[in-house]
């Protein structure tokens, strides 16, 4: 008939076979009816927890005690059961009076500075920024969220809720009037937000049945020393601290 009617009908199949492989279909289809556009039925797992309902409360996490005197958790956060006692780098306390009026919460210790905060270039930039409105190191209670200098230099995340729940209980303790965070770090950890949302305004942290003190956002020095420009900000921000202190 003109034609080859010679046909490899083992090639032919197997050449089908490629072509639906190839078109993406990878299951075979039976003679029974199937509902295709029913969903499908849920499997129950042993080992899988009773689902809540939605809208209910979860329960809390499960955190250690914390020491209840402001002496026991400074001597803690430098400890072997601080946070950051495995990192292998020296643990820094905080310093001041702890019955200051003034309390003052950055991030961590600076690189160049192993047994006190604030050092090096930072350091020299916050205490003229202290004398400016009459205060010193000796008259303020100087803290940090984290006791040591992080590897990266930043808030590890995973530690970032547990540091900051110290960070809340050493402010609770020392029960100043007015507290200053410096830096996104310290401004999370008290207020839930980063120095740029958080400035220019006093906040109100209440910790102890009718005691509040007065919060106030502000950039790290060491943001200064790299944003001379933010420095005009940074003189509103302790004129707003200052009110009411003297």
């Amino acid at each position: 008939m003109g034609a080859d009617q010679n046909t490899n009908w083992r090639l032919a199949a197997a050449s089908v076979l490629e072509w639906w492989q190839d078109a993406g279909v990878d299951m075979l289809v039976g003679d029974d009816p199937f509902d295709w556009l029913g969903g499908e039925e849920p499997v129950a797992l042993a080992s899988s927890p009773p689902a809540q309902p939605r809208g209910a409360p979860l329960d809390p996490p499960v955190t250690a005690t914390l020491p209840a005197t402001l002496e026991e958790l400074l001597a803690w956060r430098i400890g072997t059961a601080a946070p950051e006692a495995g990192w292998g780098v020296p643990l820094v306390t905080a310093s001041g009076p702890t019955t200051a009026d003034l309390m003052i919460l950055i991030d961590c210790p600076e690189r160049d500075s192993t047994d006190s905060l604030l050092g090096g270039m930072a350091g020299r930039l916050f205490d003229r920024m202290l004398a400016a409105i009459g205060r010193s190191r000796d008259d303020v209670h100087l803290a940090s969220v984290c006791a040591a200098r992080p590897a990266a230099g930043r808030m590890p995340r995973d530690l970032e809720q547990r540091l900051g729940e110290i960070a809340r209980h050493h402010v609770a303790l020392a029960g100043p009037k007015r507290l200053l965070v410096m830096g996104d770090a310290a401004s999370r950890a008290i207020l839930a937000a980063n120095v740029m949302e958080a400035r220019g305004r006093l906040h109100a942290l209440n910790h102890r049945v009718s005691q509040t003190t007065e919060v106030v956002a502000s950039f790290h020095p060491r943001m200064l020393l790299e944003r001379p420009a933010l420095k005009a900000d940074a003189w509103r921000d302790l004129q707003l601290l200052k009110r009411g202190l003297e």
